[in-house]
């Protein structure tokens, strides 16, 4: 099932490693194979996976090849394997053999039109560090919910709370 949690535009109140670590155990249901996080003073993200595609690897949060992109990736890509040979072609090296990691180059290659290019059903969270940006999306039809607020100057990211 996986699920991500996270927050962006911190304004420096919170701790941020203890803040996203309770987010995920409040989660834990949804991925009990394992945890990961991302914090860098503006943003945070958690993980908790339910491992399915690429066992021992595809941990979570994953970062491309020059950490400029962070992502926590809910779902399944079905033509991951098509566009990640693409991908390759194009110069981009994978480190999993996961689906998540052809949305994050996919992201580096394409920008949010790669989004046209995705079948299947995710949601997911994909942080840029040095500007501080935070895309947020899901599949076209729903199935991987996304909820989220802005609370001040901050935004929350959560999975389907239950």
């Amino acid at each position: 099932m996986c699920g991500f949690v996270g927050f962006a535009g911190e304004d420096g109140t919170l701790d941020h490693g203890a803040t996203v670590r309770a987010m995920a155990d409040a989660i834990a249901h949804r991925g009990p194979d394992d945890a990961g996080y991302f914090t860098d003073g503006r943003a945070a993200l958690g993980f908790r996976r339910l491992a399915i595609i690429d066992l021992e690897g595809a941990r979570q949060p994953l970062r491309n090849e020059d950490d400029s992109l962070v992502l926590v990736f809910n779902g399944e890509i079905y033509n991951y394997r098509e566009l990640r040979s693409a991908l390759i072609r194009a110069g981009h090296r994978f480190s999993t053999d996961g689906d998540g990691e052809v949305v994050l180059h996919g992201f580096e290659q394409w920008g949010p039109a790669v989004l046209d290019r995705l079948r299947g059903m995710f949601a997911l969270a994909l942080y840029r560090p040095a500007d501080g940006e935070l895309f947020l999306a899901r599949d076209a039809f729903g199935i991987k919910p996304l909820y989220y607020a802005e609370i001040g100057r901050r935004m929350i990211v959560c999975p389907m709370l239950v």
